[in-house]
């Protein structure tokens, strides 16, 4: 329990708050998505599954932080570029994250609408798992610097938890607001879209700042914040996108 009298430790425990919370809203973009194709009765419990299961796969990680740290040595190359563990997963996240996004894109805008749009429905584990998937990815680059910031597993595990209550506590509104507006929607979609070409690149050795991505996003929220209030005092309409009716069983 020494770190509760490191002055370093608490730094370091503030920092890693922010970073696991900016995470976390990444997590809570995918989850809104990926909650709405369930049955109204099943979409709360799955957010809140999600991000718990989220929270415990970190906790997992840091436990086993020598083995995340043993992904960074490379593996192989392939001409000049050498590919690491680490690399590799952000590869495989990054293509997984740009077929989600495109195909949830296409459903949204040139899908069936109805019933007929829906072959098999989705199911509470399927979605789980789905977020588990990205999760890792995420986790890994996080739980890497994190141990870069602090050699204190418990203020690491503490950012987390915390990091997690926080976003059960704002989730909800987060979920509510993502799905009632189509526009918001298609952003957080683009939003996934950028995430996923960021780990990519990062895959293949081109490292990104993440503050340009940030503030990038940042900008766009700002915009449609501005047209959400320009559309409410016209009382414009918004448009709607094609949704999937998932039959109750």
């Amino acid at each position: 329990m020494e770190w509760i009298s490191d002055p370093t430790a608490w730094s370091a425990l503030a920092a890693l708050l922010t970073l696991e919370i900016v995470l976390g809203v990444d997590n809570v973009v995918f989850i809104s998505i990926l909650a709405s194709k369930l049955p109204p009765e099943q979409q709360d419990k799955a957010r809140k599954i999600g991000l718990l299961a989220a929270g415990g796969v970190r906790v997992l990680l840091l436990l086993a932080v020598g083995w995340v740290i043993s992904l960074k040595k490379e593996l192989f190359s392939v001409g000049s570029v050498g590919f690491s563990g680490k690399e590799l997963v952000l590869l495989a996240g990054g293509l997984f994250l740009i077929y989600k996004a495109t195909k949830e894109i296409h459903h949204k805008l040139e899908g069936d609408e109805g019933l007929g749009s829906a072959k098999v429905a989705p199911t509470i584990a399927a979605v789980i798992g789905q977020i588990l998937i990205l999760d890792i990815v995420f986790s890994i680059d996080s739980v890497i610097t994190a141990v870069g910031m602090t050699t204190y597993v418990p203020v690491m595990v503490i950012a987390i938890v915390a990091a997690v209550g926080v976003m059960l506590l704002a989730s909800k509104s987060i979920y509510t607001f993502v799905n009632a507006h189509p526009s918001v929607k298609m952003l957080a979609l683009a939003f996934l879209l950028l995430i996923g070409t960021t780990l990519i690149a990062e895959g293949f050795g081109q490292k990104i700042p993440k503050g340009y991505i940030y503030a990038s996003m940042a900008f766009s929220v700002f915009v449609e914040v501005l047209n959400l209030r320009v559309r409410g005092k016209k009382k414009i309409d918004p448009v709607h996108l094609r949704e999937t009716i998932v039959p109750n069983n």
